[in-house]
């Protein structure tokens, strides 16, 4: 039996806003598309870049971040600082050759539950279209080449004195 590929999605969401809608949304019975796993974090502007790249790294296929509407973050200018670094990561993710349509940035009010819904499913497919996230990894070294390379490390700065 095949199993049909499934992206996977993690969502970086504000407390205060964000989170709060997803929460709606989830009380008021309203479904989307199940691929995503949320982080909860106090502020968009807290979410560091290598947090997405993490992502992308540890497997996930897209990253969505959800903040609260410029002008309402609960900590004054969080979500300025969200969208400059949002608009830096796009370009080194364009360097590294992964598509910048894999990051998602939105803004979601804690009374849009509706908005989370609408933009969860419209991540997932659009993930679905781009296909799974291909990254070559290094391979990880053996434990005893590992071991050895220590030994010599050791070596030579035992030789260096």
């Amino acid at each position: 039996m095949s199993k049909e590929w499934e992206p996977r999605i993690v969502a970086f969401f504000c407390t205060w806003c964000t989170y709060t809608a997803a929460d709606l949304a989830g009380i008021s019975r309203m479904t989307y598309d199940p691929n995503a796993r949320i982080v909860r974090v106090m502020c968009s502007g807290r979410i560091d870049p290598q947090f997405v790249l993490k992502a992308f790294a540890d497997g996930a296929d897209g990253v969505l971040i959800g903040g609260c509407h410029p002008g309402d973050c609960h900590y004054q200018a969080g979500n300025y600082k969200a969208l400059r670094r949002y608009t830096l990561l796009k370009r080194v993710l364009t360097e590294m050759g992964i598509e910048p349509e894999r990051v998602r940035l939105e803004w979601i009010s804690a009374s849009e539950g509706d908005r989370v819904q609408k933009v969860m499913n419209e991540m997932a497919e659009q993930i679905r279209k781009l296909g799974p996230l291909r990254l070559e990894q290094a391979p990880k070294p053996h434990r005893a080449a590992k071991r050895e390379a220590e030994r010599e490390a050791v070596a030579v700065q035992g030789g260096a004195r």
